[in-house]
């Protein structure tokens, strides 16, 4: 059953298109009332595509899957790492690890590197077919990293599904000497300072919301 969510314009649903827990728990800090559909669609990357076009491509596609099903706002986004600067089509994504070992590969890769998260965020009202899509960056300098540092946080917090295999809002923030970025939720997977900005395009403010 969808949730309903009461504005000062209008009753509207709100929908996330997502099943991650982490972007669920994000949403939830705004206060607002929300169901979850989670798309089905192919992610793989399309050849001579960059990870900002990629991720634009794969918001959009989700909002557009889960419209399939619910009428109102969905909320959908998309994320990958590189470990390369120019975001180029030829840049090397780090997408979900999915097992320890995936993940050992991509920590010791990033041991003593900068990997730029590439985020985007889509906000598509069905009723007027009105879509925002946006794309955030943030920049994580990572530590030099013993193997065993490595093995050690995998086995503690088990990040298989989370890309770039770690999870900032936990341990993994023991993995970081620096952090760059206009919105640390970005990193999680959810901008929720650009995602205020386009609820209010949509005549929703969240700060006029009832209690």
């Amino acid at each position: 059953m969808t949730s309903i969510l009461q504005t000062p314009v209008a009753l509207v649903s709100l929908i996330l298109a997502s099943s991650s827990p982490f972007r669920k728990e994000l949403l939830t800090k705004l206060g607002l009332e929300f169901s979850t559909h989670s798309p089905d669609i192919d992610e793989s990357r399309k050849v001579n595509e960059t990870p900002e076009q990629l991720v634009y491509r794969l918001a959009q596609s989700k909002a557009r899957e889960v419209a399939k099903y619910h009428d109102g706002l969905i909320i959908a986004s998309d994320q990958v790492a590189t470990l390369q600067d120019g975001l180029g089509m030829n840049d090397q994504v780090l997408g979900k690890p999915h097992s320890h070992e995936n993940a050992i590969k991509q920590l010791s890769q990033c041991s003593g590197k900068t990997v730029t998260f590439v985020t985007s965020l889509c906000l598509l009202n069905t009723n007027s077919d009105n879509i925002q899509t946006i794309v955030e960056t943030f920049k994580v300098v990572f530590r030099d990293l013993s193997a065993q540092q490595i093995d050690n946080y995998l086995k503690k917090e088990q990040p298989y599904n989370c890309a770039g295999s770690f999870k900032s809002e936990g341990l993994g923030i023991s993995l970081f000497s620096s952090l760059e970025g206009n919105d640390p939720n970005t990193l999680i997977g959810l901008p929720l300072i650009k995602l205020i900005q386009l609820l209010e395009n949509e005549g929703i403010d969240i700060l006029s919301t009832g209690a």
